[in-house]
């Protein structure tokens, strides 16, 4: 599974890319929002730092707007991925951008007919939102097994991004599942490393390793 890191905060994506824990990274008008920077700016320095695909939203809601500002976006750098939603609208933007041969992450995803749409408009990568599925009471991995399926019974390419994140669990089911790709805050991230039985086990391991009065260096 590939981690993407949904962040536009430089510091963080930087520290957790450091660790090699970074495949890519997912931006959106909220993150940018969040980071106070200008998007043009904050998205190259992105791009600069990580290898991997850097999502950078349009804003526009008719298809010719969002492909002309998808256009604008993908000069920022070869590895960015226009990301675009799930609208009638964004599908032909899907199209034309795909056709020129631009990476496009397809966002705002809540069903699997969705996603089957994004697949044939050659989105690179669909983005199915878990959380927010959560939120009303519908179970988002349901949706990520339905277009594992959909998508392995066809063959298609387009890679899925579980999204909207939030959780430890979310991330184990997701892989389970085989979503290609998971993006998720910086903090979630670091939490995949905490459990309480290693902070058990190594509070006795320092109480043991103290008694015998050694040290290492």
């Amino acid at each position: 599974m590939k981690f993407f890191v949904d962040s536009a905060e430089i510091d963080a994506i930087a520290e957790l890319n450091d660790l090699g824990m970074v495949d890519g990274v997912t931006t959106n008008p909220s993150l940018i929002l969040k980071s106070g920077r200008d998007i043009i700016e904050v998205t190259r320095e992105i791009c600069d730092l990580v290898d991997g695909p850097v999502s950078a939203e349009v804003v526009a809601l008719d298809s010719d707007a969002m492909i002309a500002e998808g256009r604008k976006l993908a000069e920022i750098a070869e590895n960015i991925a226009i990301k675009l939603p799930l609208t009638w609208d964004g599908l032909k933007a899907c199209k034309v951008l795909s056709g020129e041969g631009h990476m496009i992450n397809v966002t705002l995803c809540f069903s699997a007919n969705q996603a089957l749409l994004a697949a044939k408009a050659g989105a690179t990568f669909i983005s199915p939102f878990i959380g927010r599925l959560d939120d009303i009471n519908l179970d988002g991995m349901d949706l990520i097994q339905d277009i594992r399926t959909i998508y392995d019974n066809y063959a298609f390419d387009t890679e899925i991004l579980a999204a909207s994140i939030r959780s430890v669990n979310h991330v184990l089911d997701a892989a389970r599942i085989g979503a290609d790709v998971m993006t998720a805050p910086p903090e979630v991230i670091k939490k995949l490393a905490a459990h309480p039985l290693t902070d058990k086990g190594l509070e006795q391991f320092t109480k043991d390793w103290e008694k015998t009065g050694q040290k290492i260096l």
